[in-house]
């Protein structure tokens, strides 16, 4: 787990280790972003250059003019001050150019690098495993695809750009001084002393305040986002009061956060006003004696105040900046964090290949524990036959779900092996995992897209006539053929054009017609009224025939189409039969049915 994962996504509070991990594994992102953008980066490194260096050679240039062209001038030669003259247009022009160049380089660069960061995120949150996604909020997830690279955005547009023009024009400005007067040199030295105190006190102050701010914006979304997804929750329950106050109370500390931070920039920007200030006014005082004692000429002193003066300026923006700055460094540590997590179900490194499975599932010596303190599996011994149809049934937290995931292989067990065939699931090819095994849960979830767009995902190179006749196996052509489009309609966002029930049967007929040797259904059938419950069963005994299935049901109507029935009590098998010889006995799956028939009368 990284430092930053998802046990410690929303800490502050890291110790210097853990903080320079974290620097370091930043800085490799970031470098392995721009590795490929090498020339590119090379190129607007010096077009910058060249770009600063002709808006520095403004005041050195006029000092030139004063104290040459000018008595040249009075002589009637204007030669020295034409030449200036031009030289100060050629330069301002050139230098305007080049800003304008490297404004659409640099802006190239970063949008290629959060292309490549978008992706990259995009794509290891589906390739992460499904412990990841049951502890990780959805919430945080979009914070990191939505403010978080916005504020990396915001560093790579703005940020970036005026700290690399900042120091530059710095370094040159502080050149040339020293080429000009050496004396005005050492004042500008001595001005950087306050500098750095200041700007030290500002950093260390910040960065943790930046931090909390992204935290704190993380909350946010979370919460609205939660809120939004659960809304009919919310609206049964009639939360909205405490939501609300909930909601109120995050905003309140975002705004804590950020008004601490806007007191900071109260402090820093106006010291940088008047160490600026203070600076440019011992300037004057020291170089007007000098031009007085007749060391110093009337242009240099001009050109030293102007250096003085503007030596500051990259100063305010860089502080302007620096947020973005913090906020993007905070923003990159917590997508590195998601990036560098590893999946808890890798992909084998020599995958064994399994064209045809058979669906002879086996649980050899398996252990399983979501946390070291709670083993939900200890040591489970089962072998399902292929082609046969068990049902697993008990009481919740018996450790169906349990069994049914690691058949799915959504996790591996904490000891011993899961086998399909013989072969270990943690050694067989992905794709030949996912074409044999396939689970339908009782979320039945729809993408956007038409009714046989979401069908065809069980098999993208379907054809319509198989899209067609897999809905009509469970039940379900009647009323796709009902809706406004047919087959075309779409189901709008999360299937809310239909029904949970109607959504659990396309989300059969998706199974179905991926056509896999194991079929898990995990309470499947528990959003469908009885009468499309009854169609349903009538075409899975049709469809399970020849292929191993695995029922876990509540309902134990649906249990009644099973070969095999496993009850399950505290992670073990505590009863194993056909349906008839466990009803017509005394043990557990007797009385459920009992119970279950009674609730009927």
């Amino acid at each position: 787990m990284s430092v930053t994962g998802v046990e410690g996504e929303e800490r502050t509070d890291f110790s210097k280790e853990e903080s320079r991990q974290i620097r370091q594994r930043s800085l490799k992102l970031l470098g392995s972003l721009l590795r490929p953008l090498r020339p590119h980066v090379v190129l607007a490194v010096i077009v910058i250059v060249f770009s600063t260096a002709f808006q520095v050679a403004g005041p050195a240039l006029i000092a030139i003019g004063i104290d040459q062209g000018l008595p040249a001038l009075m002589k009637q030669d204007w030669g020295p001050l034409g030449l200036v003259g031009g030289a100060y247009l050629v330069t301002g022009v050139l230098g305007a150019v080049l800003i304008a160049w490297y404004t659409v380089l640099s802006a190239r660069i970063s949008q290629a690098v959060l292309i490549d960061l978008r992706t990259r995120v995009f794509l290891q949150t589906q390739r992460l495993s499904l412990e990841f996604h049951e502890s990780y909020t959805s919430g945080r997830i979009i914070s990191r695809q939505t403010s978080d690279l916005d504020a990396i955005r915001e560093l790579l547009d703005e940020g970036i750009n005026g700290l690399i023009r900042g120091v530059l024009y710095m370094g040159f400005i502080g050149i040339a001084l020293f080429t000009l007067d050496w004396t005005s040199g050492l004042v500008l030295v001595v001005a950087l002393v306050p500098l750095f105190v200041l700007t030290r006190w500002f950093q260390t102050r910040s960065q943790r305040l930046f931090r909390e701010s992204r935290v704190a914006s993380a909350k946010l979304i979370v919460k609205f986002v939660e809120t939004m997804t659960g809304i009919r929750a919310v609206k049964a329950f009639r939360v909205e009061k405490r939501n609300g106050k909930e909601f109120g109370d995050l905003t309140e500390d975002y705004r804590d956060v950020n008004a601490r931070v806007i007191q900071l920039f109260g402090i820093f920007d106006p010291g940088l006003v008047l160490i600026g200030n203070v600076a440019v006014g011992v300037v004057l005082f020291v170089g007007g004696f000098r031009v007085i004692d007749g060391q110093m000429a009337i242009g240099v002193l001009l050109a030293a105040l102007l250096y003085t003066r503007r030596f500051f300026d990259p100063m305010e923006e860089m502080a302007m900046f620096y947020n973005s700055y913090q906020s993007a460094t905070a923003a990159l540590e917590k997508i590195s964090g998601v990036l560098e997590e590893k999946p808890s179900v890798p992909d084998p490194v020599k995958p064994v290949d399994l064209w045809e499975a058979q669906g002879t599932v086996r649980f050899q010596g398996v252990r399983f524990a979501y946390r070291s303190d709670r083993e939900i599996l200890p040591q489970f011994d089962l072998e399902l036959p292929a082609g046969q149809t068990i049902a697993l049934v008990g009481s919740t937290g018996a450790g169906k779900t349990t069994l049914a995931k690691l058949i799915s292989r959504f996790y591996d067990p904490t000891d011993g092996a899961v086998t399909l065939d013989g072969v270990d699931l943690r050694d067989l090819h992905p794709k030949d995992l996912r074409r044999a095994i396939v689970m339908v849960t009782q979320e039945a979830y729809l993408f956007s897209g038409s009714v046989a767009d979401n069908i065809a995902i069980g098999k993208p190179d379907a054809s319509f006539d198989e899209i067609v006749a897999a809905a009509k196996a469970v039940g379900a052509h009647e009323f796709i053929d009902g809706l406004p489009n047919g087959y075309d309609t779409d189901v709008n966002k999360r299937g809310g054009r239909v029904s949970a029930g109607q959504r659990q049967l396309i989300s059969f007929a998706r199974a179905f017609l991926a056509d896999p040797a194991v079929l898990i259904l995990d309470e499947a059938t528990s959003s469908l009224d009885i009468p499309s419950e009854r169609l349903v069963q009538e075409a899975l005994q049709t469809l399970l025939a020849d292929r191993t299935a695995v029922i876990i049901a509540h309902r134990l109507s649906t249990v009644a189409i099973a070969d095999r029935v496993l009850v399950m009590e505290y992670g073990r098998i505590v009863e194993d039969g056909t349906p008839d010889d466990l009803i017509s006995g005394t043990g557990r799956f007797a009385q459920l049915h009992a119970a279950w028939r009674d609730s009927l009368v």
